[in-house]
């Protein structure tokens, strides 16, 4: 899977390199970004180690990152990705996605949303697209379901968090029906107010 720039007129999702790693530092050393994430950012060294895992799973064809960009600025202000990628089964998830919190409550993450859900659905044909995130991740949760996505359940100890805890993983997805017949026009919707 090989993509260019995904745009809109608000927000660019640009394949991550290497070359990024400095950008992201300087949008990402924020401790409450990473508060539900898997991995921590304190420093330019564990960029480098989570670009180069981003990029290394890429190149399995198992994930495909991109950093996020306001169109405004021309800044990078943070990241997303297109992971647990299925060709045969024609699915994917979207994920991994983290802001700097100037950007928390605006319109970028529902443009994000709009720009991958379109390439997914209209561009690699795939049938569903999930997204998860830790059953304390409220704000998360409230964000996913405005969006469209439907809950599916919680995973139940789906997970070590990197303080050693449980996570529980709740689970929502959008089918390639449901993005035809209601969420699409249901986030063009959105982004228009």
């Amino acid at each position: 899977m090989e993509t260019g720039y995904l745009e809109n007129k608000i927000v660019k999702l640009k394949p991550m390199e290497m070359e990024d790693v400095d950008d992201i530092f300087a949008v990402a050393c924020y401790d409450e970004i990473w508060t539900h994430m898997s991995i921590t950012v304190k420093n330019r060294e564990d960029v480098i180690k989570y670009v180069e895992s981003a990029l290394t799973l890429k190149k399995a064809g198992v994930e495909f990152p991109f950093v996020i960009i306001d169109a405004f600025t021309n800044k990078i202000i943070g990241a997303t990705k297109l992971m647990d990628i299925n060709e045969h089964h024609k699915r994917g998830e979207i994920g991994f996605t983290w802001l700097t919190p100037d950007y928390w409550r605006t319109s970028i993450n529902t443009n994000c949303k709009y720009l991958l859900l379109t390439y997914c659905f209209e561009h690699l044909g795939w049938q569903r697209v999930q997204i998860k995130t830790d059953h304390e991740n409220i704000r998360s949760q409230k964000a996913i379901e405005r969006i469209g996505a439907k809950k599916e359940g919680v995973l139940r100890n789906h997970m070590i968090r990197k303080d050693g805890t449980s996570r529980h993983t709740v689970m929502f997805s959008i089918t390639s029906d449901e993005w035809t017949k209601e969420i699409k026009a249901h986030l063009e919707n959105l982004l228009e107010k």
